[in-house]
């Protein structure tokens, strides 16, 4: 069941999100006044690809998997979206169907924003399409980013670079960097299209170095600036 508090009550929290926090006042409380209370069961489904968009979404509690899976099955994992991360907002633009899957890995608290509620909204001001088209513009940078590392870099430094990144909320943390990722390793592989083997032998690596410390399901940076060193994001 979703949390009893009114959309309002996750002002604060939803704050502390580069993307919420930098918007106008005004767009904000417009935001929280359309906003609906959801709440998702562990391993329910919010939607799958091929969907119809239904609007935005902001993640209050909990955690999300956004995935795709093949004709034979094999499972990609993009992301994990926890609080206070939006998403969704792709469909707004260009009303296609979900480009990917998006399901509760933990019991899930959201803000559901409907589609035709925005639409109304932002032909009523316009001048608030800007803002969304900043949440669309950091998500495609975080997308290139991924395709260059992917493409450029060897294993450990993607691991060492995907740890950095999902610790700083996929960079729209405004605060500072939350220091335990609650992922498993086999879950941390399908991201990174490796095996959870290889994924095992580097962080046993990062543990020897004293940067990270690794629990069943939790992964704890120690050392977060040498992480960002040994991932090659210090200048």
């Amino acid at each position: 069941m979703p949390d009893k508090l009114s959309t309002h009550e996750y002002y604060d929290l939803l704050n502390r999100g580069a993307w919420f926090r930098a918007i106008p006042e005004d767009l904000k409380t417009d935001l929280l006044n359309l906003a609906q209370i959801k709440g998702l069961r562990t391993g329910e489904f919010l939607f799958r690809r091929g969907d119809k968009p239904a609007g935005i979404y902001a993640v209050v509690k909990g955690s999300l998997r956004v995935t795709g899976v093949n004709e034979n099955g094999k499972e990609a994992i993009l992301a994990f979206v926890e609080p206070p991360n939006w998403f969704g907002e792709i469909a707004l633009f260009d009303r296609l169907d979900r480009t990917h899957s998006a399901l509760a890995e933990t019991p899930t608290t959201l803000l559901h924003l409907p589609q035709k509620g925005l639409e109304t909204l932002l032909a009523a001001k316009p001048h608030f399409w800007r803002d969304f088209g900043v949440l669309l513009c950091f998500k495609l940078r975080l997308a290139f980013r991924a395709v260059e590392d992917a493409t450029l870099l060897p294993a450990p430094l993607r691991l060492a670079r995907r740890l950095v990144v999902m610790a700083e909320g996929y960079g729209d943390f405004s605060g500072q960097a939350r220091r335990a990722i609650h992922i498993q390793q086999e879950q941390l592989g399908m991201m990174l299209g490796v095996s959870r083997q290889t994924v095992n032998q580097i962080l046993k690596e990062l543990e020897q170095k004293g940067l990270i410390a690794t629990s069943y399901g939790e992964i704890q940076i120690l050392e977060m600036d040498a992480l960002k060193s040994q991932a090659g994001m210090l200048e």
